[in-house]
């Protein structure tokens, strides 16, 4: 990190150079428009010190000889030219934002596009708010690489540059009196960039733990209440927030130095070139419309002088997000879909072939893991919690790869199959229901265009969901907002079943969906349950053992090793796993 921080500290290293231009390939679908706002900083930087030339010809040539027709019409003139870069710099300002936010629009559907495509272990590993940072927070920082970083810099050099061009055309004598003071201002600019850029790092840093210190307590508002923690957690707050404070004010001080500096800097310069221009009046070597010129130019002059030290780290920030957003993009953890197989349906014979799976290389979850459903039977998995039961399900769907062995669907490998038809045919009803912002309508057909509202009411019906879902206001078009916050654990679950089986899945999978619902609901649910399997097949992971009696296969999983694999009736008779585990729970569960 601290050789990280060292290559940034320069202005602009290689390795930003080539950031740099990949970020600019993404403005080329805009080529135009990058064009349009190039040719105007260029007329820009023409028309700004175009003004103050045209003050010092209508001084000398028309107030000092009393030619008023010649005044009015360089005045005219002097106003088109006011018009016109004003024109320009609105359309400038309009086009490089444009610009930006096109980009960054584009960018962040690709980012995203890429983020839904990812491995589940990628998820895993990598906090939510850092995801969430890099679509919203770090794209908004690329907008300003053009709306106040690249392009501005252009149209500020080439203003700098013209107008000192205008000035020595105008007085060469004059002009070197005025850079005198320009080393000086280089030197306060760099300083001020340099502990500025050190500064935002500070506050973005204090952003960031403010925003994940916010997010997590909210979400957690519950527990912090339930544990009384209210005090701690808010004086934790306030440190965090001094923190910020402090990081924020650090900036401010940056900036009520250089800018007061600078402006000091500039008087001392205009009060230098009017003093030598009064000499050079008074020997002939100059006009007093040279004098109001220059006192023009300078101000001209020095604006983007002042402006330049922020535009430049603006500009490094722009880049220094793209660096982490493209390192997103280069996250090459994607499910390889390489498979043909589409078809319509499927039969639902499912073959797990002597399989080894882990999380991390050699850390078996699953080992030498071989049994078979034959299509429209009913598997259920059983085990102590960290068996390996929902990694099953999960090479299944191929959220991860496997190491060892072969799965195979109507004896067909997993992977010959297109991930998206495979998964399609797979129904999955979670013990972590989510739900989404919107109407329950809209969670359970997740907006398909093809399911309409007499499908999702005879689903529901057929599940017993249908009658809480009218006693709702608005019935199917309840807000159920954010993660299904207004529903009881049990109304989520069974909107998760008529989800999952909207989509008439030819293979159904349950994990442990019954265990968030109290006895009644899942009395009301379960006859619709075991109809609804009968007709497909199905893998069920269950806590409760009461709800799996009747599964074709019961499989006892312990440590990613299948023990014992049988009916109800068969593994109490072998007085095994199974047996103590039937044992242990209605022992702890009397009647």
């Amino acid at each position: 990190m601290a050789e990280k921080k060292e290559k940034r500290s320069k202005l602009f290293s290689g390795e930003d150079y080539k950031i740099f231009r990949r970020l600019m390939s993404y403005a080329g679908p805009f080529r135009r428009q990058f064009i349009i706002s190039t040719l105007l900083a260029i007329g820009l930087s023409i028309l700004t010190p175009l003004r103050p030339y045209l003050v010092g010809i209508t001084v000398d040539d028309y107030i000092m000889t009393h030619d008023f027709h010649g005044l009015l019409t360089l005045t005219i003139i002097s106003l088109v030219v006011l018009f016109a870069e004003s024109i320009g710099r609105y359309f400038f300002l309009y086009t490089t934002n444009w610009l930006g936010q096109h980009v960054v629009k584009n960018l962040r559907v690709k980012v995203f596009e890429h983020l839904v495509g990812l491995r589940l272990s990628y998820f895993n590993r990598t906090p939510v708010g850092i995801s969430t940072t890099r679509t919203i927070n770090d794209l908004e920082t690329i907008n300003s690489v053009f709306t106040e970083g690249a392009i501005q810099i252009i149209a500020d050099l080439l203003t700098i540059i013209f107008v000192i061009t205008f000035m020595f055309i105008t007085s060469w004598q004059l002009t070197l009196i005025s850079l005198i003071s320009l080393p000086l201002i280089l030197y306060a600019t760099y300083v001020f960039k340099e502990g500025i850029k050190s500064t935002f790092n500070e506050v973005r840093t204090a952003v960031a733990r403010l925003n994940s210190f916010l997010q997590e307590r909210i979400t957690g508002m519950k527990v912090v209440q339930i544990f009384n923690a209210e005090d701690q957690e808010y004086e934790r707050f306030k440190q965090i927030n001094a923190d910020h404070r402090g990081a924020q004010i650090r900036s401010v001080w940056y900036y009520s130095i250089f800018f007061p500096v600078m402006e000091v800097i500039i008087a001392l310069a205009t009060a230098m070139m009017v003093w030598r221009g009064a000499h050079a009046v008074f020997d002939g070597m100059a006009t007093l419309g040279d004098i109001n010129a220059f006192i023009l130019y300078l101000n001209i002059l020095f604006r983007p002088l002042r402006m330049l030290a922020d535009k430049f780290n603006t500009l490094q920030m722009g880049v220094v997000s793209s660096d982490r957003i493209f390192k997103i993009l280069d996250t090459q953890e994607h499910i390889e879909n390489k498979g043909t197989n589409a078809p319509a349906t499927l039969k639902g014979r499912i073959e797990f072939d002597h399989v080894w799976f882990a999380y991390q290389e050699k850390d078996w979850v699953l080992r030498d893991v071989n049994f078979s459903v034959e299509p429209g039977s009913s598997l259920a998995i059983v085990g102590a919690t960290g068996a390996g039961k929902s990694s099953v399900i999960n090479i299944l769907n191929r959220f991860y790869e496997i190491q060892k062995g072969e799965i195979r669907i109507d004896n067909n490998p997993v992977q010959d199959f297109e991930l998206s038809c495979l998964r399609r045919h797979i129904g999955m009803v979670l013990q972590d229901v989510f739900l989404f912002t919107g109407s329950i309508h809209d969670n359970i057909t997740l907006r398909d265009p093809d399911i309409n509202r007499e499908q999702v009411i005879a689903a529901a019906k057929m599940l017993g969901a249908h009658e809480f879902i009218m006693r709702l206001p608005g019935n199917y078009d309840y807000n159920v907002m954010e993660r299904g916050a207004t529903l009881s654990l049990g109304q989520r679950q069974l909107i998760s079943f008529v989800r999952a089986l909207i989509f008439n899945p030819d293979i159904l999978i349950l994990d442990e969906a019954t265990s968030s619902i109290d006895t009644e609901t899942e009395k009301v649910i379960q006859h619709a349950i075991e109809n609804l399997i009968s007709n497909r097949t199905s893998i069920v992971i269950a806590h409760r053992l009461s709800t799996i009696r009747r599964a074709d296969q019961i499989m006892v999983l312990d440590k990613g090793e299948v023990k014992e694999i049988g009916t109800h009736d068969t593994l109490i008779a072998l007085d095994g796993y199974y047996a103590k585990l039937h044992a242990m729970q209605f022992e702890e569960e009397p009647g």
